[in-house]
């Protein structure tokens, strides 16, 4: 199985396989049938007190990501793990940040590769 990751912006496609919504927001101006995830896991996204202080500025990320894990609760973890595996297909995280380098799902990914679910 492979992660990937996608702006809710951009147009889905079959080889996105499950499709997971990891913001804790409904991105904007997008429709549930445009956007066609699979699953929403509000929870798993960083609180709005972490998504503000962020901001999405480069120079904060490491401080971010150390944060964002700590934040970051075993349970939601475990939910997205069970999703990924328990599908059986490949795995696309939708997140709205315009941001494509420096932002949760990232940071998400990249704990699922360290659990060595790809």
């Amino acid at each position: 199985m492979v992660v990937k990751l996608k702006r809710a912006y951009e147009e889905p496609s079959t080889e996105d396989g499950i499709r997971i919504l990891v913001d804790r927001l409904w991105p904007r101006g997008v429709t549930k049938e445009e956007l066609r995830i699979d699953h929403w896991l509000k929870e798993i996204a960083p609180s709005n007190e972490l998504r503000k202080w962020f901001n999405h500025e480069e120079d904060k990320f490491d401080e971010f990501k150390t944060k964002y894990k700590k934040e970051l609760k075993q349970a939601q973890l475990k939910e997205l793990l069970q999703l990924i595996t328990e599908s059986k297909k490949d795995v696309t995280l939708i997140y709205g940040a315009k941001n494509v380098e420096y932002n949760h799902a990232i940071v998400l990914k990249e704990m699922l590769e360290e659990s060595k679910i790809e």
